[in-house]
């Protein structure tokens, strides 16, 4: 299962750095445990321009996902890894001003996961809350693919992607093991 950070795990905040900061999302932990119980491993896919843009290091963000990896554990649900993308083609400063396949709508983080991990793409889910996370997803070959929104977005199943408004949505999917189509 691949997880967006901020809009899925954690509330939308801007240039999120600070564990003061970090509200959890409604349902995350009893989604992951239902994953985890249910043969999916769980990786986190976040583009983090804040790194690119200079609003914070690397090592605050890793420092953050590192204690947000304890919260995950202490409730039962361990994230097995944690994929982020630094640059930005046009915000970037120095050396993060790039264009990288890791930059979602890209597929890279998803793709570089597969490769280490050996897993079936086709199987997985993906939950975003953008549509470059969608695009990211279809892009991959993730078979399951979810747009977490309040909005009312009309979905058609050839997009190849179910809207959804709350995580709980997706734990009869993950029961069955099957695509939504």
């Amino acid at each position: 299962m691949f997880l967006d950070r901020d809009g899925v795990i954690n509330l939308e905040k801007e240039y999120l750095s600070d564990i003061a900061e970090v509200e959890f999302i409604p349902g995350i932990f009893e989604l992951a445990k239902i994953a985890i119980a249910n043969g999916f491993k769980m990786f986190v896919v976040t583009n983090q321009s804040g790194i690119a843009r200079g609003y914070y290091s690397e090592d605050k963000f890793l420092n953050l996902m590192s204690w947000m990896r304890g919260v995950f554990q202490k409730n039962g649900a361990a994230i097995d890894e944690v994929y982020y993308c630094p640059f930005h083609p046009d915000h970037g400063i120095g050396s993060y001003k790039k264009d990288s396949i890791l930059r979602k709508p890209n597929p890279g983080m998803i793709l570089q996961a597969q490769a280490e991990h050996t897993l079936d793409l086709e199987k997985s889910f993906l939950i975003g809350d953008r549509l470059s996370d969608m695009h990211a997803g279809l892009a991959a070959g993730v078979g399951n693919n979810f747009l977490l929104t309040k909005e009312s977005i009309h979905m058609d199943l050839q997009t190849g992607f179910r809207t959804i408004h709350s995580l709980e949505e997706i734990i009869p999917y993950l029961k069955n093991g099957k695509r939504f189509q």
